[in-house]
């Protein structure tokens, strides 16, 4: 069945949503919900009928089916205030209130037939580049994978833990902010000695050697002037690298970053977190590991939770996590934050449970007028299913449109 609403067309069969000719990704529960909602509009469904019909009965949390619901509404541009399309009707549950109607799929060709005043049947999104993989070697002999793809002004990702130029590309994870990246500039990832393509051997992983790796990555490049974007641990040896460079920075993108590590913060509480998170990540076992996916993806599904450990697993050995956990516990850049001179947004999550928000309002406060963006989510690593990653691509190409425009 095809449900056709406002400017969307939803397929079941292909499983497919469509706002007029653009394809508009959905996480499978997404997907599903708002299907389930459509084919029972004439109704109000409860909880738990959501429940069997997208989880299969299992228990799930309020604040899970709460972010699917918000997911569905997003993607079909509604909201939880305006409730135009998905409305909650309390202690009740949800009905999709819009107009819809169905459009009958012939078993044979799989083709709709029915007319309809514009054309549903639009053209995927134009495929991706295929990248191109080097490599560059560092001062003491560490060879480093570099990937670069799309076209347009530079931008280049700085390296951080879970990082796979091969894999995270397509990883569902990683993979669609990298893909929008690439469609609208030339983008430039590259591997942290001990990760990915890069060389596993080696005998330090410190801060000085992150900001090495990214050193030889553009020196090897010949880039003059870029954007660069610094995730996670790779925000503070971004602030390093603009301060030392400033004339090479044109702006600086921060996400879910911090000045300092957990050993450096003062508190011991902090500095035995550290230790313990370092304890987790150079354990081989799955519990371990799917433990610190916790911190990393707490509203993810089991599926998205999945994804994270497939990086994790192709990202490191054991041995170099656990020398990837003790150099970040020791990060501090507090003094350089003054002295950043690109200009600089700073996104963090608002109940993120791996770094606090204080750290990620921290860096907006001591960088000279940053832009700050706070997002609602728990997630350290955004979903693209989520509102909040939506907000921050809006945010980010309004930051970007000078000179650097995404779209």
């Amino acid at each position: 069945m095809i449900y056709i609403f406002d400017n969307y067309t939803l397929d079941g069969n292909k499983r497919e949503l469509r706002d007029g000719e653009v394809v508009i990704r959905l996480q499978p529960q997404v997907f599903d919900l708002l299907e389930f909602l459509l084919r029972n509009r004439d109704r109000v469904v409860s909880k738990d009928e959501m429940l069997a019909a997208v989880w299969g009965g299992r228990i799930v949390s309020e604040s899970t089916l709460a972010s699917r619901i918000n997911a569905a509404r997003s993607a079909i541009g509604d909201n939880g205030e305006d409730q135009r399309l998905i409305r909650t009707f309390l202690r009740k549950g949800v009905r999709f209130v819009g107009q819809a109607r169905e459009v009958q799929v012939s078993s044979d060709a799989g083709t709709a037939k029915a007319e309809r005043s514009a054309d549903v049947s639009a053209k995927e999104p134009s495929a991706l580049p295929r990248q191109a993989v080097t490599f560059c070697r560092t001062k003491d002999g560490v060879n480093l994978a570099v990937a670069s793809i799309g076209n347009g002004p530079v931008l280049a990702r700085t390296a951080h833990w879970g990082t796979h130029v091969e894999y995270d590309l397509g990883n569902p994870l990683t993979g669609p902010l990298l893909q929008h990246l690439a469609r609208h500039f030339c983008l430039i990832r590259y591997d942290g000695r001990g990760t990915g393509l890069s060389d596993w051997s080696v005998c330090e992983i410190s801060s000085g050697t992150f900001l090495e790796d990214l050193e030889t990555t553009i020196d090897s490049l010949a880039v003059e002037r870029f954007v660069l974007l610094g995730m996670h641990s790779g925000a503070a040896v971004s602030i390093a690298y603009a301060v030392r460079y400033p004339q090479r920075v044109s702006k600086l993108v921060l996400f879910g970053g911090y000045a300092q590590g957990h050993y450096q913060r003062g508190s011991t509480g902090d500095a035995e977190w550290a230790k313990a998170m370092t304890t987790v990540v150079s354990q081989e076992r799955p519990v371990f590991i799917r433990a610190f996916s916790s911190l990393w993806l707490p509203s993810g599904t089991p599926e998205q939770v999945q994804w994270f450990l497939d990086l994790a697993r192709v990202s490191h050995s054991s041995e170099n996590q656990a020398k990837f956990a003790t150099a970040v516990g020791g990060i501090d850049v507090l003094d350089l934050l003054p002295m950043v001179k690109a200009p600089t947004i700073v996104f963090h999550c608002i109940h993120d449970n791996l770094i606090p928000f204080s750290q990620g309002r921290q860096l907006a406060c001591s960088i000279p007028n940053a832009r700050f963006v706070p997002l609602d989510s728990e997630n350290h690593a955004l979903i693209s299913t989520e509102p909040a990653w939506m907000k921050m691509i809006e945010e980010m190409e309004t930051f970007l449109a000078d000179g650097d425009k995404l779209v």
